[in-house]
């Protein structure tokens, strides 16, 4: 098999109210922590245990480390397409050309239809989602019926590959 890199791309949680809440809700904690440990005031009318102050720092911090970690990667060869949204998936997930029936690029709503981005299970049929901004996606059908929407920022790119490849299938 041919596995010469046609399409590839790779994307990142770029929404600028997501690091806005998360610098927000860090600041908060490093303030917090600040007040009740360092000036030895209680953080708040019910103020948390220094211990929890901590956790509650070290979590949202790891969250806020590992949202900047996530990515989406796409690569389309000559064989199929693959996928992975890394760290959660470490391995390719391979899309062979002979088990998909239909590949398209679309427009969707990421609220609307699977309830935001990330790795989302749509209602109503729409299948699964691998999204990280925008409202483009490549819509995959498999042979099986299972639908896949892979999120993309290069949507005229990708439908142009995938017609000079002749796997353009609406």
């Amino acid at each position: 098999m041919d596995e010469k890199i046609v399409f590839s791309e790779k994307q990142h949680f770029k929404q600028w109210w997501l690091w806005l809440l998360l610098l927000v809700l860090n600041g908060i904690f490093v303030y917090g922590i600040y007040q009740q440990i360092i000036l030895k005031k209680p953080f708040g009318t019910n103020p948390a245990s220094d211990t929890a102050l901590y956790i509650g720092f070290l979590i949202l911090f790891f969250l806020t480390i590992l949202f900047r970690f996530f990515k989406l990667q796409t690569t389309i060869k000559n064989d199929g397409i693959y996928v992975r949204f890394f760290p959660i998936q470490i391995t390719y997930r391979k899309y062979t050309w002979d088990k998909l029936y239909k590949i398209y690029v679309r427009q969707y709503s990421p609220i609307t239809e699977y309830g935001g981005w990330g790795i989302r299970y749509g209602l109503f049929g729409n299948g699964k989602a691998l999204n990280v901004s925008g409202n483009q996606g490549l819509q995959l059908t498999t042979t099986d019926n299972s639908k896949i929407l892979i999120g993309t920022n290069k949507p005229a790119l990708l439908k142009e590959v995938l017609t000079k490849i002749e796997q353009y299938k609406p």
